[in-house]
């Protein structure tokens, strides 16, 4: 079993087994957004109308959810540590929900749609708050948790490419496009044990000591949910999540209709997206160290809104000319969540500080709650909007080329107001390297004479 230290600088042989399980929330990412919706609607004959509410209300309750999960994480204290066990919990709930939706039956009703989006949601919410909490209890310093989650999302995008192999090869193997997203169900289902095993049983889990008092006050959270910092991140989160949402949620609507692309070859234009991410983790984990977390957050805002206008000026049905601007948005794209729950651990410490508790689950909360509010527009907003339009999302219908024009300004407008909106909320940031380098002292100060009356 692996150790490391506070202070020390996490080796790949710590991060890879802990970060394994974003294989399949990255794949959950791609997965869920853009492929389980359109099966809904294109093969099993669901209404956009009815899966856009469904989704929206789904995700919007889901709120609560995590609210709960999150106090109930940061109040945990076991001998295997705090968030540790919340890992493999959420797990098996997860697996049933991904089941339910992956394998679900032809027509099926509001009722089903929303059992099951709750259940897999509540899973979700329970392996990404724990394993978001505890990264930034193993990764403390300022720069070490950009390597952090700089890590954790490119394993996400591995889990992605993935998802997209498998609608790329899916006609070798006798699958059809229909058939191909049961096929990534599967995947996902086989995969998530298997790497929560891997994280929980290879990294070692130490509570942070707390200051005497009570452990759940709502005076506390009142006072945390009214950090500024704290909402400007949220509003940061929330826009740069509907963004990306947004194109993810028309993508392939808009690239077969619109761009005259097939399935596979939309399929491999988001594979040069996806894969961009890798070194786009990398690029801003570096560009962090030189320029800070908030502006670097703000240079891949403007890259991604510029690439992702270019997409109109390459000639259509061509993967060479399209390939260059789908790359250079995903590259740009690696930065927001990476960037994001980096600060965010960094004010996770800053509250630690002031209010002598770890509250960090619940600050991951407020982070997957802008998460969650988004995704229920990115659906709850393009599918009612592109029944408003004309749009047929059917697999064999023709659409007007009003229709279709519609469609472009909706996919192109969408998200670019979005992601430059989320890179303007960092403006004047001042929680930088320095500030966080003065609130370590003083925590880790505080922390040894707690330590040493025990």
């Amino acid at each position: 079993m692996l150790h490391t230290a506070p202070d020390e600088r996490l080796s790949f042989a710590t991060l890879l087994p802990f970060c394994a399980p974003y294989l399949v929330l990255g794949a959950m990412d791609l997965a869920v957004f853009v492929y389980l919706p359109q099966y809904f609607a294109g093969h099993l004959g669901v209404g956009t109308g009815l899966i856009g509410g469904v989704w929206m209300g789904v995700r919007l309750f889901d709120i609560v959810i995590d609210v709960l999960l999150a106090v109930l994480m940061d109040r945990t204290r076991t001998p295997l540590g705090r968030y540790r066990v919340w890992l493999p919990a959420g797990a098996p709930i997860l697996m049933l929900g991904l089941y339910k939706l992956y394998m679900a039956p032809a027509g099926f009703g509001a009722g089903y749609l929303l059992t099951w989006l709750l259940v897999m949601y509540l899973g979700y919410s329970m392996v990404y708050l724990s394993q978001s909490a505890w990264g930034a209890r193993l990764a403390t310093r300022y720069h070490e948790r950009s390597r952090m989650f700089g890590t954790m999302t490119a394993v996400g995008v591995v889990g992605a490419i993935g998802i997209l192999v498998i609608s790329i090869m899916a006609r070798r193997f006798g699958l059809t496009d229909a058939t191909s997203v049961p096929a990534m169900g599967w995947a996902m289902i086989i995969a998530l044990p298997l790497t929560v095993a891997l994280a929980t049983l290879r990294t070692r889990e130490k509570i942070a000591p707390a200051v005497a008092g009570p452990r759940f006050s709502l005076a506390d959270v009142w006072n945390l949910l009214t950090n500024p910092d704290l909402q400007r991140l949220f509003f940061s989160q929330f826009c740069l999540t509907l963004g990306p949402g947004w194109m993810a949620a028309m993508y392939l609507f808009f690239f077969k209709a619109a761009r005259g692309f097939t399935t596979a070859e939309a399929s491999v234009l988001l594979g040069f997206y996806a894969l961009a991410q890798l070194p786009g983790a990398v690029l801003a984990t570096k560009l962090s160290r030189a320029i800070g977390k908030h502006r670097t957050l703000m240079v891949a805002s403007t890259g991604f809104s510029l690439g992702l206008l270019s997409i109109m000026i390459v000639p259509k049905a061509s993967l060479l000319a399209a390939a260059p601007a789908l790359a250079w948005s995903g590259l740009t794209a690696g930065a927001f969540n990476l960037m994001i729950r980096a600060m965010l651990a960094d004010v996770g410490d800053a509250v630690r500080l002031e209010q002598g508790q770890e509250r960090i689950s619940l600050l991951y909360s407020t982070n997957a709650l802008a998460q969650k509010i988004a995704a229920a527009f990115a659906i709850g907003l393009t599918f009612p909007l592109l029944a408003a339009i004309g749009f047929q999302p059917a697999e064999h219908a023709v659409n007007t080329p009003g229709a279709v024009g519609n469609l472009q300004l909706m996919f192109i407008g969408g998200p670019i107001v979005f992601v430059m909106l989320g890179g303007a909320c960092l403006i004047g940031w001042r929680l930088d390297a320095r500030r966080h380098d003065e609130i370590r002292v003083e925590l880790e100060a505080r922390d040894a004479r707690l330590e040493s009356t025990v």
